[in-house]
């Protein structure tokens, strides 16, 4: 029977995955207010080794006392600030090198697996209830979307940010992994068709 790895051997594999990653990561919360879903997210982007976090006007932030829950200390592996606006995320973002992908069901999505991910990726995650707006929308570079196979339309916001970052990992490999969170609060979203992708070649 396989026993469960010590800590250090757990240490051991870690370091030794992270050897092998070579793009970076990075994280837009689209005003996102239920702290456990904030704490959650916290936890995953600390486990893909996530290092920083922007959030700003109408998004709960990692020192309320309810995201500590889900959280579970994680936060102290994130160094995080804010940033007042989604759109000056966005630009932030791609000024860093990286390409934003908007995480919606809407016309024109590509799944995530058709997705190339071998790159530098900025995730745009919305609010639980609104999603991704327009405007946030209309900036990203590609749209993708989880399949899913049951009756239920959609996934919890900050299981389907954990589906996203662990789809950058086991596709392309991270090496430094460096969240960065952007938080707002922003109007309804309506669906819309854009014409960009990042599919697979």
């Amino acid at each position: 029977m396989s026993e469960h790895l010590s800590n250090t051997e757990l240490k051991r594999l870690h370091r030794d995955w992270r050897k092998k990653t070579n793009n970076r990561l990075a994280l837009i919360i689209d005003g996102i207010q239920g702290p456990y879903n904030v704490g959650s997210i916290i936890r995953s982007s600390a486990a893909e080794r996530v290092d920083f976090a922007w959030f700003s006007s109408g998004a709960t932030t990692p020192d309320n006392t309810k995201t500590g829950k889900t959280a579970l200390g994680t936060d102290r592996y994130l160094k995080w600030s804010e940033c007042p606006d989604v759109i000056q995320a966005i630009e932030a973002a791609k000024s860093e090198g990286y390409q934003v992908v908007g995480l919606e069901l809407t016309e024109g999505a590509v799944p995530i697996h058709e997705l190339k991910l071998n790159t530098d990726i900025c995730f745009l995650a919305g609010h639980e209830d609104r999603g991704v707006s327009r405007r946030a929308l209309e900036c990203c570079d590609a749209i993708t979307f989880i399949p899913q196979l049951g009756k239920v339309g959609s996934l919890n916001v900050s299981v389907a940010v954990s589906i996203a970052l662990y789809g950058c990992v086991d596709k392309a490999g991270i090496k430094a992994l460096s969240l960065r969170v952007y938080c707002y609060s922003d109007s309804f979203f309506r669906p819309i068709n854009f014409g960009k992708s990042l599919q697979q070649k």
